[in-house]
């Protein structure tokens, strides 16, 4: 067998032996890297990647609270404006699994830089849109360039900081993954009722720009990244199908009442094949857009399946705390992001003392904890009433943060651990396509256990509240004559009696389902934890792996 051989032609390494040729990226000039520090620049880096990784989180769910103002504006129904929400995520779940493959082909300084501008341009006419149909297309183009802003800002930080350091830098991108959801309603509300709802999608523009320069002057590409000489289209046809298939199933299920509705089904079915079919496209393709043999790695496989679970019970309770706080206790956005802020900042602070310790942390260990600690906060916020304030919420919050703080930045840099530099990419993408997806997942099951447990918990209460019960009477006529005393008539109060204690009913019954749902976020993240037993060492990356 032939020595490889190498060529430079116009700033790129050519490197031929047995198997062909591969184009790679070249690192800086020998010269440059003796007289300038490669990591000078690592937390300006840091700062730009975070950003634009947070600009594209918080659209994920800004638009949520602008949703009433948009169809009122816009003429459109309830049905038509979700896909402004829809079509953002379905766009954005199909572009993180490829991003790895986007940025080789483009290069990682281009692609990052264009999918910003991308993200900047479609932001601002997303504002400007003046219809329904302007506004949906506008935002899929949107979720298209924020696809990138996840996995290539993770893996740029993977490269940018020394081995010893990654720890800090995934700490840094861990805020911005964990508090984005959840300043996004919180900013959402106070714009809108300030100003309109254009200025959720406007104020992307200054702080894109900022990031896009950064990313642009600092940002240099991997130094050990293939350049793939064709396109799988047949890989991207069936990504796009079977990912844009199961995401829009889980968007609209619960509406169309799931496996009852046909079109469902159907979305089902196309998913399934089109996975199946990208799958056995992938391993059999030469220059897969999805390199599916990383997942060899035992550490990577069970990495991205805890990253599934994380996604999944995350996601699903910050779904229903929001509607908990808002449907049961009248708060608005804004009250409802004072009162998690503290959770957010409890992580954060978690995160940073994470960071600076990844060295000889452990994550089999911070991981059992902080699922632990999550598990906690979930059994407390199960044991709340519809008279629990904001006091009873801080703690259970503060430990949630905590525990997320613990699982988030450990997990990401043990599941990478293994992996050569040059995979690093298709893994983050791996990584963040199962988090994105176990969440939607999530979300999903929560929304649809929330309405089926609180129709059977109003069932067995009703069960008890009777015209034989002495009990229901007389509640039934204290209120009553609390409504004659107002002045109704006595029918008239009768019946508003009934309603009355209707209303309360399901209230209580709703409490009743919101506890079994935070006790599921909490046990499904737990019986991810036998995964750590799959995994070679804990230990974030301390070495730099070669491309080989």
């Amino acid at each position: 067998m032939s020595d490889p051989t190498a060529t430079v032609e116009g700033g790129v390494r050519l490197v031929s032996g047995a198997r062909g040729t591969a184009r790679i990226v070249s690192a800086p000039p020998a010269h440059a890297a003796e007289h300038e520090d490669p990591y000078k620049y690592k937390y300006i880096i840091a700062i730009a990647v975070t950003l634009a990784a947070v600009l594209e989180l918080i659209d994920t769910s800004i638009v949520n609270v602008a949703i009433p103002h948009m169809m009122g504006n816009l003429g459109a129904t309830l049905d038509e404006i979700s896909w402004v929400s829809t079509g953002y995520i379905i766009a954005n779940v199909i572009v993180i699994p490829m991003s790895g493959w986007l940025s080789a082909f483009f290069g990682r300084k281009r692609y990052l830089t264009g999918s910003i501008s991308l993200f900047v341009f479609a932001s601002f006419m997303c504002g400007a849109a003046h219809s329904l149909g302007a506004l949906v297309l506008w935002r899929v183009i949107q979720g298209l360039g924020g696809g990138a802003l996840l996995s290539t800002a993770q893996t740029t930080l993977f490269e940018s900081f020394p081995p010893e350091e990654v720890g800090i830098g995934q700490a840094m991108f861990g805020v911005g993954v964990m508090v984005g959801p959840t300043i996004g309603p919180t900013l959402g509300g106070y714009i809108v009722d300030n100003y309109n709802w254009p200025w959720i999608f406007y104020i992307n523009i200054p702080l894109g720009i900022l990031a896009g320069f950064m990313v642009y002057t600092y940002v240099h590409d991997a130094a050990h990244q293939e350049r793939a000489r064709s396109i799988d289209f047949p890989g991207i046809l069936f990504l796009a199908t079977g990912v844009g298939s199961l995401q829009w199933m889980l968007e609209r299920g619960e509406r169309y009442d799931w496996f009852d509705s046909r079109f469902v089904t159907a979305l089902c079915v196309t998913a399934v094949t089109s996975f199946v079919l990208l799958i056995w496209r992938e391993l059999t393709c030469k220059e897969p857009v999805i390199n599916f043999r990383v997942l060899k790695s035992r550490q990577l496989s069970a990495g991205v399946s805890i990253a599934a679970f994380l996604g999944l019970a995350l996601f699903g309770s910050v779904f229903v705390l929001p509607v908990f706080l808002q449907n049961l206790h009248g708060f608005t956005a804004n009250q409802t992001g004072l009162v998690i802020l503290p959770g957010a900042i409890a992580s954060a602070v978690t995160m940073v003392w994470v960071g600076r310790n990844a060295n000889w942390l452990d994550a089999r260990a911070t991981v059992t904890i902080g699922a632990l600690f999550f598990m906690l906060s979930m059994w407390q916020l199960s044991t709340l009433t519809l008279d629990a304030g904001r006091g009873d919420l801080f703690w259970p919050l503060v430990w949630r943060g905590v525990g997320l703080g613990l699982i988030f930045v450990p997990l990401t840099n043990a599941t990478m651990a293994e992996l050569a530099t040059r995979d690093l990419a298709q893994g983050t993408g791996m990584f963040n396509l199962t988090r994105q997806l176990g969440g939607s997942l999530g979300i999903a099951i929560m929304a649809t256990l929330l309405t089926r447990f609180t129709t059977i918990a109003k069932a067995n209460l009703a069960e008890h509240v009777t015209t034989m019960d002495p009990t229901s009477l007389g509640r039934l006529h204290a209120i009553t004559g609390a409504m004659i005393a107002r002045g109704a008539p006595a029918t008239v109060a009768h019946a508003q009696a009934l309603a009355i204690m209707d209303h309360q009913i399901t209230a209580q019954a709703s409490v009743l389902a919101f506890s079994k749902i935070y006790l599921l976020s909490g046990m499904l993240l737990v019986s991810s934890l036998p995964l750590l037993f799959f995994f070679h060492t804990g230990k974030a990356r301390t070495t730099v792996r070669s491309l080989h």
